[in-house]
């Protein structure tokens, strides 16, 4: 389940993920993308991550949709979380051109907002 959390800087779209990414979760964030920049602003993520179970296929297929869309968009993506392996995919989705990922330990917080907010 996908919540969005109140956001330390205004360009930054905050959330907070348990569970299983569904559908629904994906068309939450491309509806808070439009109404928060609607004008192909560039935009940051810091997504808070505990549990996952997964995604659904159709999950997936909006996931990809909602990324070809708006690839120009982003610009920094702090993924917080003690999830191993998110480490390793955050890592590998920053030599993806155009965006800036890094991963932050659950603890190390209030370093991931700082990162986001310095440029």
């Amino acid at each position: 389940m996908l919540s969005f959390i109140p956001s330390q800087d205004p360009n930054t779209i905050a959330m907070e993920f348990e569970g299983k990414a569904e559908k629904e979760d994906l068309v939450k964030v491309e509806q808070e993308i439009k109404k928060r920049f609607p004008d192909k602003e560039k935009f940051n993520l810091y997504v808070i991550v505990h549990e996952v179970d997964g995604a659904t296929p159709k999950a997936l297929m909006e996931e990809a949709k909602v990324d070809m869309k708006r690839w120009g968009q982003y610009n920094k993506m702090a993924v917080v979380s003690d999830k191993n392996w998110l480490e390793k995919m955050t890592d590998a989705g920053d030599v993806l051109p155009g965006i800036e990922a890094k991963h932050f330990r659950m603890d190390e917080a209030a370093e991931a907002w700082e990162w986001i907010k310095s440029g």
